[in-house]
């Protein structure tokens, strides 16, 4: 491995492309000095590929990394459950890269929720007051719908009405991963159990790699 780390993150869908920025997070916490990420983006691959193991192959051999992040969101599954079957599917890929599971509970917009300056940020209004109705952090695991909550905070945080409303929903998207983007810190959801499991699977490959390393060598 060379002294700059690749990843590539495969995800469920488009949206969740927002994972690399809690991913680069968590890598400048462990001092990666260099890194470069590559999202697989398989939407419109020839093969059109829908089993997740013939997606990891897929991947293994058009985007070749260091490290793969493969995410899947928890929605009514357990995160032990999808764990599980994210391990199957790769050892049916055989794949043999450092591989780490991204689970969030139950969408990737839960990460999203923690941080209200973010949101009013993306929504074009930072120094809006109106009341964001968001759930406390120790909740955001448990709350149903996180999409729904984040639309709806970007919404009341643009405070705008009208025509301008329904237009500003239009752009969750966008907004979306602005939020995601604006984000700075990511420590508090290590509060939160299925980011706490994305750390600890990433510490474990990292320190893989590290022991791959010549002596004296770092990533």
């Amino acid at each position: 491995m060379a002294n700059t780390l690749r990843y590539t993150l495969l995800t469920d869908g488009s949206s969740d492309a927002t994972l690399k920025f809690p991913i680069n997070w968590l890598l400048e916490q462990y001092q990666v000095r260099s890194f470069v990420d590559q999202w697989a983006d398989l939407a419109f691959h020839a093969r059109r590929p829908r089993k997740l193991a013939e997606r990891l192959r897929i991947v293994c051999d058009e985007y070749p990394c260091d490290v793969l992040f493969v995410h899947r969101d928890s929605e009514r599954a357990s995160l032990p459950a999808r764990v599980k079957e994210i391990r199957k599917d790769l050892a049916l890929a055989g794949v043999r890269t450092q591989a780490v599971c991204v689970i969030a509970v139950r969408m990737t917009e839960a990460w999203l929720l923690h941080d209200p300056a973010a949101i009013r940020l993306a929504a074009g209004n930072p120094a809006g007051r109106v009341p964001l109705k968001l759930p406390a952090l120790a909740n955001i695991e448990s709350e149903a719908n996180p999409k729904r909550l984040l639309r709806q905070a970007l919404l009341d945080a643009s405070e705008a009405q009208g025509r301008r409303r329904k237009q500003r929903d239009r752009d969750f998207g966008p907004k979306r991963f602005r939020v995601a983007e604006l984000i700075a810190d990511w420590d508090p959801l290590r509060r939160l159990a299925a980011f706490r499991f994305l750390e600890d699977e990433l510490k474990r490959a990292l320190g893989a790699l590290a022991a791959q390393l010549p002596p004296g060598s770092s990533i």
